[in-house]
């Protein structure tokens, strides 16, 4: 059986909006394990950027439990959350979030170096994995020297250069033109043959979705449908 990565039992979130209660998670349960992957699909405003922001441990439930690698994670201090969600996840959201004034191989090797790992081996580490994405010959460039397609693959080597057990991805492809999305969902397919990272994809496009083990249908807060691929 493989690891249990991700887990959430009974989630509900409920925002607090002009004196009015809105719910946007309600009773949810979900699982992720090594090496899946799966794909949140579901319209604007159903809860699908909400359900990744707490399984990724970046926001609070109004009730029920996350686990990450059987750990809960309303139970660690802060200090003990970050360091956790550091250790075990990657992100890679519709805007890159790059810095702007570090080159490409600096960008990826920032979350090395934030965990203090020898700033050499961080900037090696870095170089061989924009290799893998396709990026050999742009290492030194800023990220406004780089189209956006070049951009996002930065984006996900930075997600994937600490080997995290899971990658969480919020619209990865939603702001690229249609052949850059394509390029991408290709880069992804290859990376998930590679990598032993589990992954979580919001995304709107059907196609990436497609491509998933594994589809999650959130309607208006709750899970509607579940579909294998």
């Amino acid at each position: 059986m493989s690891e249990l990565i991700l887990k959430c039992q009974h989630l509900s979130k409920v925002f607090q909006q002009g004196g009015h209660e809105l719910s946007v998670l309600n009773n949810l349960d979900f699982s992720l394990y090594q090496g899946e992957s799966v794909a949140i699909i579901g319209a604007s405003g159903s809860g699908k950027t909400t359900l990744l922001n707490l399984l990724g441990g970046l926001d609070k439930p109004s009730s029920g439990n996350v686990y990450i690698q059987g750990q809960d994670v309303q139970l660690l201090s802060h200090k003990a959350q970050d360091a956790l969600r550091n250790r075990t996840l990657g992100f890679v959201y519709q805007f890159h979030h790059l810095l702007g004034e570090f080159t490409a191989q600096e960008n990826v090797a920032m979350p090395l170096i934030i965990a203090k790992r020898p700033f050499l081996e961080s900037m090696q580490q870095a170089a061989a994995i924009l290799e893998q994405v396709g990026l050999r010959e742009r290492l030194t460039h800023k990220p406004s020297q780089l189209s956006g397609g070049e951009r996002q693959r930065v984006a996900i080597a930075r997600a994937l250069v600490h080997n995290p057990a899971c990658i969480l991805m919020d619209e990865p492809t939603g702001n690229l033109d249609r052949n850059t999305a394509k390029s991408i969902q290709k880069l992804m397919l290859e990376l998930k043959q590679t990598f032993t990272s589990s992954f979580v994809i919001v995304t709107h496009d059907q196609e990436l979705a497609n491509q998933q083990d594994r589809r999650l249908i959130l309607q208006d807060g709750k899970l509607v449908a579940q579909e294998t691929t």
